[in-house]
């Protein structure tokens, strides 16, 4: 495969110089770099992003680096991303956080997605008093029956100021949020990395989409699980008259129309959604020869390596549940 071209090269270092970019900001990038002609139709130019994606994707590979497209649960807007999709102890070494301070994300991620109503947020307060203690593995079922577990002294020492500070930094490099309502969720980079940690425990999905229904809206009845992202509820409803149902149970959903616009809108994002995740899934069959065969590369030390390194198995949560443990 021929290599990377500097158009390729700016494509990533627009990434990993600004972060994780909105949909249109990305695409105005790409646009500016390779169409020059400003009257290409719309499907060529998406067919010559996806070509653009793939080839990128093939090479950052040899590196455990990955171009990566989400949906922000809470805006309803496509990002994209570059993560690292190293998960090893050893991809622990390319965070800036302390271990404290990953047990304070993981207990706060835990909590958010471990909300019965789909809200997808905990209240300040409730992230800030967050015992870390709780994420020593073995902690709670020794403590019930008696016995000792050894707290590391960081855990315990890990004072109010520093979870304070430690918030606002999740929250400024977006591994989490802060709605309008003064409540935190999930960051737009945790759903980059966590996409398949989230298919892998079972977290609960979407009726449509598929993917995790951290922020959605539940069926009224409460003996049903299904759950609806909004965007994929306007968009699965639109010009669609008479009553809206439930999939699952047949119950009338709430749920309002929406403008043509912006269903096409949803719709196009969409595709570009759904290659980013066929590529990643074609991929998995060749990443475990690839790590391999780099297995004396040096860390990447990329911030993404987080929850990665850091989330394990869980068990299924429903609306029936009263805990979801990350071992």
């Amino acid at each position: 495969m021929a290599a990377l071209s500097w158009r390729h090269h700016t494509l990533i270092q627009s990434l990993l110089s600004r972060g994780t970019l909105k949909e249109d900001d990305f695409a105005s990038i790409f646009l500016q770099l390779t169409v020059k002609n400003s009257g290409s139709r719309r499907q060529q130019e998406r067919k010559l992003f996806n070509e653009y994606l793939k080839k990128i994707n093939a090479e950052l590979s040899c590196v455990q680096l990955e171009l990566r497209a989400c949906r922000n649960q809470y805006d309803g807007h496509v990002y994209y991303g570059v993560v690292n999709n190293v998960e090893d102890d050893q991809s622990k070494l390319g965070t800036k956080y302390t271990v404290p301070q990953i047990a304070f994300y993981k207990g706060i991620v835990e909590d958010i997605i471990r909300d019965a109503e789909g809200e997808g947020c905990i209240y300040n307060t409730a992230a800030l008093n967050i015992r870390l203690e709780s994420q020593v593995h073995g902690a709670t079922d020794s403590q019930s029956q008696g016995g000792a577990v050894q707290i590391p002294p960081a855990f315990k020492n890990f004072s109010m100021s520093q979870k304070e500070k430690t918030l606002d930094q999740l929250v400024n490099d977006q591994w989490l949020c802060s709605t309008p309502e003064g409540k935190i969720g999930i960051g737009v980079r945790s759903f980059l990395d966590l996409r398949s940690w989230f298919r892998t425990n079972e977290v609960p999905s979407c009726e449509v989409c598929n993917e995790a229904a951290i922020k959605a809206q539940l069926c009224p009845n409460e003996a049903c699980n299904v759950r609806l992202h909004s965007y994929c509820l306007k968009k699965k409803f639109s010009g669609q008259r008479g009553e809206r149902v439930c999939s699952g149970c047949g119950t009338q959903l709430q749920g309002s129309t929406v403008k043509a616009e912006l269903v096409e809108e949803i719709t196009n994002a969409d595709v570009h959604l759904q290659y980013s995740q066929r590529t990643e899934s074609s991929r998995k069959r060749s990443r475990r020869s690839n790590r391999e065969a780099n297995a004396d590369i040096d860390d990447t030390g990329d911030d993404s390596s987080l929850t990665s390194a850091t989330m394990s198995k869980t068990k299924r949560v429903t609306r029936s549940s009263d805990r979801l443990s990350i071992n």
